[in-house]
């Protein structure tokens, strides 16, 4: 089964440091909650630049890979990650942050 990917998109805030700081204290409920050691970093933050077009659609993204679809629906489905889907809307201070699962795809 293939890998799946649990992706947050965060909206600009309304302060960004502001952000900033409460989303280092979110990724610290991240690795409670969900029992990953200090040193484990299997998910990337991706912070959007701005283009020639102009600003991004979004400030930051989170991505955390699962072994599988069956997987990412387990912890979907955990109290531990309906706490933290409500600290990730509370410092989403731009708008709700938006939640998305995929796969890889080979073309």
């Amino acid at each position: 089964m293939a890998e799946a990917r649990l992706i947050v998109l965060y909206p600009h805030p309304t302060d960004t440091k502001q952000f900033d700081r409460d989303y280092s204290e979110h990724l610290k409920l991240l690795h409670e909650k969900l029992k990953l050691p200090e040193r484990d970093r299997p998910y990337t933050v991706t912070r959007f630049l701005q283009t020639p077009t102009g600003k991004a659609d979004y400030y930051q993204m989170f991505v955390f890979p699962f072994p599988s679809q069956d997987a990412l629906q387990q912890v979907l489905k955990s109290p531990a990650m309906a706490e933290l889907a409500a600290d990730a809307a509370r410092i989403s201070t731009g708008g709700a942050p938006v939640l998305m699962a995929g796969t890889e795809v080979t073309y």
